[in-house]
């Protein structure tokens, strides 16, 4: 029996290390599952994947549907389309904005701003639990590594930062 190449590859098992893309990964989808799941048991369980990822991203100021989309990587449509699903929900809304005629922004309303007081909280349980698996001080050790500027934008940011706070 001769076996075709996709049928070699697809039986081909992988013996490397996982990499460091492959663990963050896995541990962002435990950390959003649990969160998934505490969404619906405080009363939040028209929230999807897509919306808690949206949600992750917006600010205390209202936020462009395009930055959202880059910072997404998915279509500006896309993004439209969760904004929509949203403001359905009563917890965003769109607004125009003030430097922009063409440009919306989306923003949280006040149950918008009470569903994200009420996510902080649980990521703070979420965190406790964390620290009772794998100790206090590894997730302080994983926390202040993960904050670490990595991206040239964070590493400029840093940069100006420290330059502003020595002339001053």
């Amino acid at each position: 029996m001769t076996h075709s190449n996709d049928q070699r590859r697809t039986a081909r098992t992988t013996t490397h290390r996982p990499y460091l893309r492959t663990l963050l990964l896995r541990r962002s989808e435990w950390m959003e599952e649990r969160v998934l799941e505490s969404a619906v048991r405080t009363g939040y369980q028209a929230i999807t994947p897509a919306m808690n990822r949206l949600f992750g991203h917006m600010r205390a100021n209202p936020v462009g549907l395009s930055v959202l989309a880059r910072q997404l990587g998915i279509s500006r449509q896309a993004v439209h389309v969760l904004a929509r699903q949203a403001e359905a929900l009563g917890l965003v809304e769109l607004v125009d904005s003030s430097e922009d005629a063409r440009v919306k922004l989306l923003r949280f309303t006040d149950a918008g701003w009470t569903m994200s007081d009420t996510a902080a909280r649980e990521h703070e349980r979420l965190e406790r639990e964390l620290a009772a698996r794998i100790g206090e001080r590894d997730l302080e050790t994983l926390c202040r590594i993960l904050a670490r500027a990595w991206s040239d934008d964070e590493i400029e940011a840093a940069r100006r930062r420290a330059q502003d706070r020595a002339a001053a």
